[in-house]
């Protein structure tokens, strides 16, 4: 494996009960890295997650992670990886110090109370040390848990969804620590439902029915998407929106509050099925950029019949 990436895969396929979970799933990521994995709910994002790192043996397919191959050196793997599941699974009649000292004990973590200090005041923990985990916000217990994934000072995280359910600041305090860690050399691979989040990935993966769509940075895509966006923006977009829906052209009528964000890869045939809403003087209709949200929808649309 090129030392430039930190995972390598190619042809991984898994099923359960007959079920084809992930099909052919290729894919390399740098290291120092951090790259989204994007889908509906029961696409295949934790399953191919979880076969790149060693922690689920595929049934096909090859590779390596870390240096390590996926099939006869998973357990080297694993010693290397932090991986926060979506639930909280810390202990909630423990403190923090305590949770975290139990997690360090059961990675043999060296210099155990300085490694515990150090990621109490890494997560900004310190002041809270002694407090329940069960008492605890989303923010705070999404804090613990990823100083828990660190203690053992992993190559590779693992994140299965990490905030859901906190507020909009946790998320970006979060997120702050992530691109610190990655701009320290730590490869990142997380699975999410938020768009500004994947916009905050350096590359992405959207997987849907168990295959990879497309890849890239978000950038590159939108841009592969072909899809052409216009708003309209006025009090009567509801109405708007079902007159819309299935006309030549409109493949995709989202609203946005008090605006919809109407898109097709027929640039010509779409600004025709808005040409009479244009001179209306309550309505602002105008073209704007593509934002990934727009091409997810479009991905969501497209994938049943894109993966028969």
């Amino acid at each position: 494996m090129a030392e430039a990436n930190a995972i390598e895969v190619a042809g991984l396929s898994k099923s359960f009960d007959g079920k084809l979970a992930v099909d052919g799933f290729s894919i390399a990521v740098e290291r120092g890295r951090i790259f989204g994995f994007l889908g509906p709910n029961g696409s295949g994002k934790t399953t191919t997650i979880r076969m790149l790192c060693g922690l689920l043996r595929p049934d096909a397919g090859s590779g390596r992670c870390l240096g390590f191959d996926i099939l006869r050196e998973s357990a080297e793997i694993k010693r290397r990886v932090g991986y926060m599941t979506q639930r909280f699974s810390l202990y909630e009649d423990l403190s923090i110090r305590e949770n975290l000292d139990f997690i360090a004990r059961v990675y043999a973590v060296g210099a155990r109370k300085r490694a515990v200090e150090q990621a109490l005041e890494r997560l900004g923990l310190t002041r809270r040390r002694d407090q329940l985990a069960g008492q605890l916000s989303g923010g705070w217990k999404q804090r613990l848990a990823l100083a828990a994934c660190l203690l053992h000072d992993p190559q590779l995280l693992l994140l299965d969804e990490p905030t859901a359910g906190v507020d909009p600041k946790a998320r970006r305090d979060f997120w702050e620590s992530i691109h610190d860690l990655a701009a320290g050399g730590m490869t990142v691979l997380v699975s999410t439902h938020y768009m500004d989040e994947a916009e905050r990935c350096h590359r992405l993966a959207y997987i849907s029915y168990g295959k990879l769509l497309v890849q890239g940075t978000a950038e590159e895509v939108v841009r592969a998407s072909g899809l052409v966006t216009w708003e309209v923006r006025g009090e009567s977009c509801s109405a708007i929106a079902i007159e819309l829906r299935g006309r030549p052209g409109v493949e995709i009528v989202v609203p946005f509050g008090t605006a919809l964000h109407v898109s097709g890869t027929d640039a010509a045939l779409l600004e025709m099925a808005l040409a009479p809403y244009r001179d209306v003087p309550a309505l602002r209709v105008q073209r704007i950029e593509s934002g990934l949200e727009d091409v997810f929808v479009q991905l969501m649309q497209r994938a049943p019949e894109a993966v028969r």
